[in-house]
């Protein structure tokens, strides 16, 4: 959960800026998205397999280090 305190003599304007960067930094934002739809838990494999694949491939490419 995100707090925000204002700050003495601070405007709206800045507090709301400062809110959005907490939420932004905190993965609220992320975690919304990604429970908007429900995804069946065979299509998060298949996605999971396909990074862990496009990763190992990049870093074939890139030298292996």
């Amino acid at each position: 959960m995100v707090k925000l305190r204002l700050r003495e003599n601070e405007s709206i304007a800045d507090a709301v800026r400062r809110f959005r960067k907490a939420v932004e930094h905190s993965g609220i934002k992320k975690e919304m998205r990604r429970r908007e739809y429900y995804e069946k838990p065979s299509d998060i494999a298949r996605r999971a397999r396909r990074r862990a694949e496009r990763r190992a491939r990049m870093q074939r490419l890139s030298g292996g280090n």
